[in-house]
């Protein structure tokens, strides 16, 4: 039997903390290891507790989600590798989207969002992927048009792609899922996974969610195209 998802829950509302413990908990396949109701409580319990996936609020007393994330992720991996973060995020938080992503989470879950979604969530992340919706990746893009297109070096490594995983990865970066893409361009959406795999160890990229940064900061994408 394969080891349960270890779960840590940050958020400085004790209600939400409870509600999201109390169904995650009743997955089999999800382990709650512990909770935290600030950023630096996160850092000591996720230091501690080694879990797999962090569910973090941004808005927090004292040290906030975006520093906690930061300082979780950095550094040197421990044995097990670095957590996954999942940043809890409402619409009126859209500023935070692109400030999130860089600083290493990977993806964004609504406060709304169903148990179904929460659960499913913890499982897309634990194994390696991303869990960004479109409407996430409109509002990421918005901010990044806002402020005048942050813009970083253009990697030697963008030279290695081919123009089918240029192009795919043109599609991921406009929130487009793998069945989206497939559809899109015509392929059979395991080949579109293939594709998305090639392009995050050719560009050396964690998931989708850096996929998505990257593309915008490289140019490969502009906002609004």
């Amino acid at each position: 039997m394969t080891d349960p998802i270890r779960v840590l829950i940050v958020d400085d509302q004790g209600m939400v903390r409870t509600g999201f413990a109390a169904f995650l908990s009743g997955q089999a396949d999800i382990e709650v290891v512990g909770e935290a109701a600030d950023g630096r409580q996160a850092i000591e319990r996720a230091a501690s507790l080694a879990p797999h996936v962090i569910l973090m609020d941004v808005r927090m007393p004292g040290l906030d989600g975006l520093a906690a994330t930061r300082a979780i992720l950095s550094g040197d991996p421990p044995p097990g590798g670095h957590p996954r973060v999942v940043v809890l995020t409402t619409f009126d938080l859209d500023e935070y989207v692109y400030d999130a992503l860089k600083a290493g989470a990977s993806g964004f879950l609504l406060k709304d969002a169903s148990a179904v979604e929460l659960a499913d969530a913890v499982r897309v992340v634990a194994r390696g992927d991303a869990v960004i919706a479109p409407a996430i990746t409109r509002r990421l893009i918005a901010d990044f048009a806002a402020a005048g297109g942050r813009r970083a070096a253009t990697p030697a490594s963008v030279a290695e792609l081919t123009d089918r995983e240029s192009e795919v990865l043109v599609l991921v970066a406009h929130g487009m899922s793998n069945g989206e893409i497939a559809g899109e361009l015509v392929l059979a959406e395991q080949t579109v996974k293939t594709h998305v795999s090639r392009i995050l160890m050719k560009l050396d990229l964690r998931d989708r969610a850096q996929a998505i940064v990257f593309a915008y900061e490289s140019g490969l994408v502009e906002p609004g195209r």
